[in-house]
């Protein structure tokens, strides 16, 4: 058992959540119950995670995906009532990271991904507000796109929506997990062979014929599963609690 305010103050400072200017509230969104035994983590703060949480008699859930973003209606009404309702009404607390999730060079959604991957780390590029989110690296040997492909749907359970670049086979890939496509250029002028992220744009794929790097659209939801488990699994560690996944799937 940890105090919610032990928790909330370990994390934030995990994450330096104040290096970062967000689209979002980092930290705790809605207050619940003021001590944790049980944690559910999850991608999205969905009513599907919400009552999975609560069946599962979570004092506390983490997400990547919470509430509150920089240029929502801010009125509680429909879908939000409905949620911040369920939540205060159980006395669940939520607790939500984004970029300060993205970017940790070990339980991050990019550092995790290429955990999944067995890519090769080697540093960061791209910039967000400041920070270099995306990584590069390398393969352990050179694949083809289709081999690349099948590697991805066997790793995160989705077979990726694929642009072909130049080069017949891969050696060094850059890859930002969600909504991260426009990085792409990015990834040209760091002279990578290919390029991963969760979600694709219509401009996308001309970046990628047009400059030569092949792209592949591995799925939002897909390529962001991995940090707030790894989270989730990193505070049952530090703090003796219980702690649970569940993984609300999305196609997108």
């Amino acid at each position: 058992m940890v105090t919610l305010k032990a928790l909330l103050d370990y994390t934030n400072r995990l994450l330096s959540i104040d290096s970062f200017a967000d689209y979002c509230p980092n930290g705790l969104q809605v207050e619940g119950r003021v001590k944790v035994t049980r944690l559910v983590s999850g991608v999205t703060a969905s009513m599907e995670l919400i009552e999975a949480a609560i069946d599962a008699r979570a004092d506390a859930i983490v997400v990547h995906h919470g509430y509150f973003w920089k240029g929502e209606d801010a009125c509680v009404t429909g879908m939000k009532r409905a949620r911040l309702q369920r939540l205060l009404g159980t006395d669940t607390s939520l607790l939500a990271y984004h970029l300060p999730l993205d970017a940790h060079p070990e339980l991050g959604n990019n550092a995790q991904l290429a955990e999944q991957l067995g890519f090769q780390r080697q540093g960061t590029f791209g910039n967000d507000a400041g920070l270099s989110l995306a990584q590069y690296g390398s393969l352990p040997q050179p694949l083809t796109a289709a081999a690349l492909c099948g590697l991805i749907d066997e790793r995160l359970g989705r077979m990726p929506l694929h642009v072909p670049g130049r080069q017949s086979s891969i050696q060094t890939v850059g890859w930002c997990t969600g909504a991260a496509q426009s990085y792409i250029d990015a990834a040209v002028e760091q002279g990578l062979d290919a390029f991963i992220s969760g979600e694709i744009s219509e401009q996308t794929v001309h970046v990628a014929r047009e400059c030569g790097i092949h792209y592949f659209a591995a799925g939002h939801h897909a390529t962001e599963r991995y940090g707030v488990r790894a989270l989730g699994e990193h505070l049952a560690g530090q703090f003796d609690i219980e702690h649970r996944f569940i993984d609300i799937d999305n196609p997108v």
